[in-house]
């Protein structure tokens, strides 16, 4: 029986090559009978090609939790794919989301969370600790008799994504360094941004007699990239990548903080998430990796940096630097 399937956030990356993949890739495409996509930007040219595809875009309108709860409704899903949306109201958004589904009934929810949320301090990462609340919040639903929704529940946390170093291909072109402010001393494990949607994916499309796959049914799955790496090791896999020197410069937050808004488009709030994610490595709370779940969901590795590297070499080889760059969960 094919997946009915609504996704949440399709503007974004994340959910743009969830319902990209789904709809493009033999492996998934089989399993699945319509996909909607829920954006407050309907006409983002990613809401375009995904329309193109097949996708039902359909707006969402926050604050107006009857409404969300008809729209999930007449979607028909029996799948729900709930990203939080890159926005300065990203929480009360996903809360109210939260709910919806709730009232919707619908059972099977898979939450796109974020890796560090567990380690981040109310004080000094509030952005990237308010996941915790939402994922509890989720969680909560199971033990309420009067909805089917937390009866098939999947936690995804992603990573740091390593296209988020895309927006320093302005300095590793002009000078030929990659400026993070992550310190000298401890490491972290960018994962690639392609890699979270082929888990998502699978989960989506898993089937048991409860819902989602036995397997994955339950699960909190965190994921991050296959190889952990101090700022130098990062620039040295891209230098091996592009074969030339790259080196990498520890930079202050305040200027990291002047680099991102100089160079990215995304608004305050996602730029503060990233920033938030530096002060972790920092603090020595990412030297960890986790790619069980990425091997166990999708019998494959995820993207090794060289390769990563390989794959955007045009955005960081010395030359003329490029435009603003948008990145964002």
């Amino acid at each position: 029986m094919s997946r009915t399937i609504c996704i949440t956030s399709v503007d974004g990356h994340t959910g743009f090559l969830i319902a990209e993949l789904l709809l493009t890739d033999e492996t998934f495409k089989s399993n699945i009978k319509s996909v909607t996509g829920l954006t407050l930007h309907p006409h983002a040219e990613k809401c375009k090609e995904l329309a193109k595809l097949g996708v039902k875009i359909v707006p969402h309108e926050p604050g107006r939790l009857n409404h969300t709860v008809q729209t999930l409704q007449q979607s028909g899903a029996e799948v729900l794919c709930l990203i939080p949306p890159a926005h300065k109201e990203k929480f009360d958004i996903t809360m109210e989301m939260i709910e919806a589904a709730k009232k919707a009934n619908i059972a099977n929810v898979c939450f796109v969370s974020s890796a560090g949320c567990d380690l981040a301090e109310r004080d000094r990462q509030p952005h990237l600790r308010s996941f915790i609340d939402l994922e509890a919040a989720f969680m909560a639903s199971k033990g309420e008799s009067s909805t089917q929704t937390g009866h098939s529940p999947v936690i995804v946390r992603a990573g740091f994504y390593a296209e988020n170093l895309l927006l320093y291909s302005e300095q590793a072109q002009k000078e030929g360094i990659l400026p993070l402010p992550v310190g000298t001393n401890h490491k972290f494990a960018p994962i690639a941004l392609g890699d979270v949607p082929q888990v998502v994916a699978h989960v989506l499309c898993g089937k048991g007699k409860h819902g989602f796959a036995d397997q994955h049914r339950g699960q909190l799955m965190v994921l991050t990239g296959p190889m952990l790496t101090t700022g130098d090791e990062l620039a040295s896999a891209a230098s091996q990548a592009l074969g030339t020197d790259l080196k990498f410069e520890d930079i202050s937050e305040a200027e990291a903080k002047k680099v991102l808004q100089a160079q990215s488009e995304s608004d305050e709030s996602e730029l503060q998430y990233l920033l938030e994610y530096y002060s972790l490595v920092r603090e020595g709370k990412t030297n960890y990796i986790s790619t069980t779940a990425f091997h166990d969901v999708t019998g494959g590795h995820p993207q090794e940096p060289v390769e990563f590297f390989k794959v955007y070499a045009e955005s960081f080889h010395p030359k003329h630097a490029n435009k603003k760059r948008r990145m964002s969960k």
